[in-house]
């Protein structure tokens, strides 16, 4: 019998997972609760929360449309899954006010990202390492239009913008071992979740999809991987082919990334990714 559609657990799943958790958590989480639903005047908060999220999907979904399936706003929503996953493996729903940061941030981390917009124009182009200022403002006008409180409003921002300024310039500094020890215990579980959805099956399909919107070539055996990427030379994507971003980037985000739970979780699907470009090469050759 070949292979079978399976049930996916959607986010609505994880996030029954993530209530029940709450519903067991100890007395640290329970007054982080209380404290918070003080402040926003009441038990209404986890609705509130629920509310939000809500219509941050429904932002999403209209900001990413049009995009094809490698920046899309299923790609967000499996990002978002994964981040709350790690946060609570990670130990971060001591408070809950952590998860709520992961879960925007997630949810917002592609909305003015530079590298999802240069593909509207069907190629990469070089840009600056920033975020469309327009676009920028639209996260940070629906975070305060939500209420959000400052505090947290701040840190969604920064992880935000680390997410695109690292996309940027940081992918060549991270290799040589700059680390990104300034930033908050929550934007490593929102950027491993995003590196994770870029490696595995999934980061596969990606790849070819990307590569295919780009117009890029599958495979030239007459082109060599680069070992030593400038931020320039990286943007010029179509320099490049869809099998060689595997050496140039995806193989090596197994060793980048931040949490525990994302290295545990990035082994299998690096794995997975090895096998496939080791039969790809050997199926273009002939081999097998």
């Amino acid at each position: 019998m070949g292979l079978q559609p399976q049930d996916h657990m959607t986010y609505r799943y994880a996030k029954v997972r993530c209530q029940q958790n709450r519903a067991s958590m100890g007395d640290q989480e329970r007054s982080c609760k209380s404290e918070r639903d003080r402040d926003r005047g009441g038990e209404g908060g986890e609705m509130e929360m629920m509310d939000i999220v809500a219509k941050a999907e429904k932002l999403v979904e209209a900001a990413m449309k049009g995009n094809d399936a490698s920046h899309d706003a299923a790609h967000v929503f499996r990002v978002r899954d994964m981040a709350v996953s790690l946060a609570l493996e990670e130990g971060l729903s001591s408070c809950s006010d952590s998860m709520e940061i992961v879960e925007l941030a997630a949810l917002l981390h592609d909305i003015g990202n530079p590298l999802v917009n240069s593909q509207q124009s069907g190629r990469l182009q070089i840009c600056e390492p920033s975020r469309d200022p327009s676009e920028e403002k639209i996260v940070e006008n629906f975070l305060k239009e939500v209420g959000i409180e400052e505090s947290k409003k701040i840190k969604i921002l920064s992880i935000i913008k680390a997410m695109g300024k690292l996309v940027l310039q940081g992918f060549k500094e991270e290799l040589g071992g700059v680390t990104c020890d300034k930033y908050p215990p929550e934007f490593g579980v929102v950027q491993d979740a995003d590196r994770l959805d870029a490696i595995g099956a999934i980061g596969i399909a990606r790849c070819f999809t990307f590569g295919g919107s780009t117009k890029r070539v599958l495979h030239d055996p007459a082109t060599k991987p680069r070992s030593d990427l400038s931020k320039e030379q990286y943007m010029k994507k179509e320099e490049q082919t869809t099998v060689n971003h595997f050496h140039e980037k995806l193989l090596k985000l197994k060793d980048l990334m931040k949490t525990k739970a994302g290295r545990r979780r990035a082994e299998k699907r690096h794995k997975f990714m090895e096998e496939f470009v080791k039969e790809f090469y050997d199926e273009w050759d002939g081999r097998v």
